[in-house]
C-alpha cells in the first residue's frame, strides 16, 4: 500500500454499502448505545488491530470507519490520515484542481491546524471502545515542509498514538530528518516496507535515531525474501512498533485469503504471545473480497483466524 495510491482513491457511494448489508450510524449513535458492548480484540495478551485501509472500498468518513471497526470486533487500530484530516477540516481537492496547487493549499492548512479536532476524534473512538495506536499521515514525505511534519507529530500525539507510520524512504537523509523530528517529539516513526524488504533494510534508519522504528509487513517480507519473518522479528523485536498481517506467496506472490499463502501468520502470532511482545498485530485486508462478501465480513474472518492461532 502506497500513500500516493490512497490519495487517488475514491470511495464508492452509499448504495453500494447498503447492498453489502452494512448499517450506517450517526456520530451520536456511535458514541452512544448502538453497539451491544464494546469491541475487544486483545486475545491472550496479543493486541489484534486493523488498519483502516482495509475498508477502502467503502465510504470512508472517520465516523463510518469507526462503525466498520466496531462491527469487526476490533478494539485498536492504525488510522489512515485522509479520514482524520477530513474530520479535522482539511480542504478537499476540487474537481479539476491540479495536485501542485492542492498540495500547497493542504500544506498551508496543516501549518495552522489546531489539534482540537484530533483530540475530539480520539474521544469519539475511545468512547466506542477503540484505541488508535498508530496514524499514517500523508505529511512525512521529502516534499513536505518542516511545519507539516511538526503538525503530523502533534496531531498524532492528540490522537494518542505510540507511533506514526510511513513508507520507508529511499533517501537516508529523509529518515535522518524524520528521526530528528521523532526525537524532538518523543514519538516513534514506524517505517513500512513492501517486497524490497531484506533483513538489513531498516539498519540505516534504526542507527540514525532511537525513535526510528519498524512497521513490519510480514506478508510483504515473506513475498519479497521468500522466507519466514520469524528470525527478523526475533532479532529486531525491540525496534518493532507494530506489524501488518497478511498472507502472500513466496517469490513476490499475490495476496491470498489467510491460510492459503506462505506467510506464517499463526506462527508469528504465537511468537508474539509466547515472548510477550507488546507491539500490536494489524490486520491489513489486501486479498480480493469475494463477491458474496464485504470488507467487514472478511476482517471478521481474519480476526477469527488470529484468535484461533492464539487460542
Amino acid at each position: 500500500m502506497k500513500q500516493e495510491d490512497i490519495s487517488r482513491r475514491r470511495f464508492i457511494g452509499s448504495a453500494a454499502l447498503a447492498a453489502a448489508g452494512i448499517a450506517f450510524a450517526s456520530k451520536t449513535a456511535l458514541a452512544g448505545t448502538l453497539f451491544d458492548g464494546k469491541p475487544n480484540s486483545k486475545i491472550n495478551g496479543v493486541q489484534i488491530g486493523v488498519i483502516t485501509y482495509s475498508f477502502r472500498s467503502l465510504p470512508g468518513s472517520a465516523e463510518q470507519l469507526l462503525q466498520y471497526v466496531v462491527q469487526s470486533n476490533i478494539s485498536a487500530i492504525e488510522l489512515m490520515g485522509e479520514a482524520a484530516e477530513a474530520y479535522a477540516g482539511a480542504p478537499q481537492k476540487a474537481s479539476g484542481e491540479d495536485w501542485a496547487s492542492y498540495s500547497k493549499k493542504v500544506a498551508e492548512w496543516r501549518e495552522n491546524a489546531s489539534v482540537d479536532k484530533f483530540k475530539e476524534l480520539r474521544k469519539l473512538y475511545n468512547d466506542a471502545g477503540v484505541n488508535i495506536y498508530a496514524w499514517k499521515p500523508n505529511a512525512l514525505g521529502p516534499k513536505n515542509t518542516d511545519a507539516e511534519i511538526d503538525y503530523a507529530f502533534n496531531a498524532g500525539k492528540a490522537l494518542g498514538v505510540t507511533h506514526l507510520t510511513v513508507e520507508l524512504p529511499t533517501d537516508p537523509e529523509q529518515t535522518k530528518r524524520l528521526g530528528e523530528f521523532a526525537t524532538k517529539h518523543k514519538l516513534y516513526v514506524g517505517y513500512h516496507a513492501h517486497t524490497q524488504a531484506t533483513p538489513t533494510l531498516w539498519d540505516t534508519a534504526l542507527g540514525q535515531s532511537e525513535y526510528n522504528a519498524i512497521n513490519l509487513d510480514i506478508g510483504h517480507y515473506t513475498a519479497g525474501t521468500s522466507s519466514s519473518p520469524i528470525d527478523f522479528i526475533l532479532k529486531n523485536h525491540d525496534r518493532i512498533k507494530s506489524i501488518h498481517l497478511k498472507d502472500r506467496k513466496f517469490h513476490n506472490g499475490n495476496n491470498q485469503p489467510w491460510g492459503q499463502g506462505d506467510t506464517p501468520i499463526a506462527d508469528v502470532l504465537k511468537l508474539i504471545k509466547s515472548n510477550k511482545y507488546k507491539f500490536p498485530a494489524t490486520i491489513e485486508l489486501e486479498y480480493d473480497v469475494p463477491k458474496d462478501s464485504d470488507p467487514v465480513k472478511e476482517v471478521l474472518k481474519c480476526r477469527a483466524y488470529a484468535a484461533n492461532a492464539l487460542a
